[in-house]
């Protein structure tokens, strides 16, 4: 059986459907606490290179999501407008590693500053 997080980064790999979108907003809203407390405790320490590998990942992806749909987000598109941009997204793999590759090191300087801003809240 497949933990939470290895069922979103499956289900990530492709894009969902209506069905699978619906199911993720249940445990989401189901699991709200349990994350809420994750990110407190998260903000409170310095990521792990794997977290900011994915980071940068998801940054390169929504570089990319941007240049297909000339500037829109991906919010103002329809679920079919959005499915049809993951799978062309998912086609350029290789171009998300090479620009996460590139990004990496502005989002490790981006969770140093988010620690320290953290720090002197507290």
């Amino acid at each position: 059986m497949n933990t939470f997080d290895e069922y979103v980064i499956e289900s990530l790999d492709e894009a969902a459907t209506m069905q699978q979108r619906l199911k993720m907003k249940q445990a989401f809203k189901k699991n709200k606490g349990k994350i809420a407390l994750g990110k407190k405790k998260a903000a409170k320490k310095l990521a792990s290179k794997e977290t900011l590998l994915k980071r940068a990942t998801k940054q390169a992806r929504d570089a990319i999501v941007k240049k297909l749909t000339k500037g829109k987000g991906k919010g103002e598109l329809s679920f079919a407008q959005r499915a049809s941009i993951e799978k062309k997204v998912d086609k350029k793999k290789a171009a998300i590693a090479k620009i996460a590759k590139k990004k990496l090191p502005d989002v490790k300087k981006a969770d140093k500053a988010k620690l320290k801003k953290n720090k002197e809240k507290s």
